[in-house]
């Protein structure tokens, strides 16, 4: 298969970021040869149709992405409707689709629904076209409402674009002729006389998002993978709104170069997880999102969540408002939204609730708490390797997000004494966010039936008055029940990196009441924090507390 992306100037495999600068230093501006006879070999003649009424207005008359998108629905729509006409009609030209690349050179086309554009071949004779009977010519000669006429080179174009360089070299007598014509529909003309310009000079006129749209449409039609991906930056760099994102998310199923616009996807992708980062207080914004602006606000690590548990219920508040049928439901849950729920991070009881739950199909729900259950039982070391697997690949299902509540792991005895111990574990710009007076807390963990927490906080060392990192342990508040409660905190150290015992202490706990020490390890925050702390193994505060129910 052919590399759609073959640019002769600008090989596809030049990284977007040669781009920063305008065009890449090693591309040789042509601009002065545009439409000039002496540097020119064939002649381009431009046939314009006139669009259909409704469709009219182009992308300059477009004030918004949302108007370019409308517009740009519209007329698909129009091509749709359009009949195929008789080739007898026009006995002087041979028409060829562009639309229609050879199977053997390329994949088929993903984008069907765009409107056609003809690419007619000047011929002595019209015996071809009067014996064709292809159903699939759409263009009737008799809507030209005028013709544009200018002087091209054949190995610029050909260099620039696999399409022309087809067009020009398949040793077909066509190829030969002097003159090429190709046939628009009147609002496409402004995007491919831009188009035909950067292929000469790298460089475009445009500045407004619709217009800069259309412009890559018209690249992808003609496959100039360098303007594509020209485009994809001009618009990367202007400010998004929440319309754009999702119309840039669509873009990889529009295209037939999905590669050349894949940067701009991500960024659509970032924006959306950035501005809806808070999910609870765009609530109704998000609710309102379609799938595809769902995926990316869920693929994000960091999402300000309480906990996973808080994902997936929002999960199914929306699955649920999008599709009240069951069938669907499960079917998009199934497919598309359980892999952005890292079950592996969510509470065991939340879990039993999924094993349940009807919106999933019941195999589907116990192999995705079988994982996450198998995840859980991990050695911690086993747990890093997997989500360091996983990091770099689509599905993070392994990977932590940044949390309001911390995950913790609990191990519970009942013998001989009621008692449970708590790991917890901070990265190191976790704790660097927690300056000046920031405080993280863990999830809660339960013991003799009684839920409690751990915080983490930076504070004043009262006697000292300089910052410290604290360390905190609390009982959520339940009635007027009170617990004795032994206690201690520690933490990994270097060069050992054993846990080292920091703090023991005893407290008789009612509801709401914490305790703790402010600093945990007797020494500044900026010592705390320093590139040679002994508290940071890897970039990560290992931290535990062990709690005892006296009796």
């Amino acid at each position: 298969m052919r590399d759609l992306n073959t640019d002769l100037f600008d090989p596809g495999t030049v990284m977007d970021s040669d781009y920063s600068r305008g065009s890449s230093s090693s591309e040789a501006d042509f601009g002065f040869a545009f439409n000039d006879s002496n540097f020119s070999d064939r002649i381009l003649r431009i046939e314009i149709m006139g669009d259909p009424v409704e469709a009219r207005p182009d992308a300059e008359g477009c004030t918004s992405i949302f108007d370019w998108a409308r517009h740009r629905k519209r007329r698909r729509e129009d091509i749709k409707k359009e009949n195929a006409v008789d080739l007898t009609l026009c006995p002087d030209e041979q028409i060829m689709s562009c639309n229609q690349p050879d199977m053997d050179d390329c994949a088929p086309s993903e984008n069907q629904d765009e409107e056609a554009v003809a690419m007619i071949e000047e011929s002595p004779s019209g015996d071809e076209a009067a014996n064709s009977n292809d159903s699939n010519w759409s263009m009737d000669c008799s809507t030209v409402v005028r013709v544009k006429t200018l002087h091209i080179s054949s190995p610029i174009l050909a260099a620039k674009s696999p399409f022309f360089y087809k067009l020009f070299s398949n040793g077909m007598r066509e190829s030969e002729q002097r003159h090429v014509s190709l046939r628009i529909n009147a609002s496409e003309e402004a995007a491919l006389m831009e188009l035909l310009n950067f292929m000469y000079s790298n460089t475009l006129n445009t500045t407004t998002a619709p217009a800069l749209l259309d412009v890559l449409m018209a690249a992808d039609k003609f496959e100039v993978a360098s303007c594509m991906r020209y485009c994809s930056r001009l618009l990367r760099n202007m400010a998004m709104t929440p319309e754009s994102a999702l119309l840039y998310l669509e873009l990889p199923s529009s295209v037939l170069m999905a590669e050349a616009v894949q940067p701009l996807t991500d960024a659509a992708k970032q924006y959306l997880a950035v501005r809806y980062k808070d999910i609870n207080k765009h609530q109704e914004e998000v609710m309102a999102l379609p799938l595809a602006g769902v995926e990316a606000i869920l693929s994000s690590d960091d999402l300000q969540v309480a906990s996973e548990d808080a994902v997936y219920d929002f999960v199914l508040k929306w699955a649920r408002s999008q599709h009240p049928k069951v069938e669907e439901r499960r079917e998009i849950l199934g497919a598309r939204l359980a892999r952005l729920i890292r079950f592996p991070y969510m509470t065991c009881r939340k879990l039993k609730k999924v094993l349940t739950c009807n919106d999933f199909d019941h195999e589907v729900a116990s192999k995705l708490v079988l994982e996450a259950l198998f995840f859980k039982a991990e050695a911690p070391h086993r747990q890093r390797s997997l989500a360091a697997e996983e990091s770099a690949s689509l599905n993070r299902r392994f990977v932590e997000r940044a949390y309001k509540y911390r995950p913790v792991k609990v191990v519970e005895f009942e013998l001989p004494r009621q008692q449970c111990v708590v790991y917890l574990d901070l990265k190191r710009e976790e704790c660097a966010n927690l300056f000046p007076s920031g405080r993280v807390y863990s999830q809660a963990f339960h013991l003799g039936g009684q839920g409690f927490f751990l915080s983490a906080h930076c504070n004043m060392d009262q006697q000292s008055s300089f910052h410290c990192f604290g360390l905190f342990l609390g009982m959520q508040e339940k009635g007027s029940v009170s617990f004795a409660v032994d206690y201690e905190f520690a933490a990994r150290s270097r060069p050992t990196e054993e846990f080292v015992s920091k703090y023991k202490g005893n407290y008789t706990f009612t509801g709401g009441k914490a305790v703790g020490y402010r600093n945990l390890f007797a020494i500044p925050w900026t010592s705390f924090m320093a590139e040679d702390s002994l508290y940071f193994i890897n970039g990560v505060l290992h931290l535990r507390a062990e709690l005892t129910i006296r009796h």
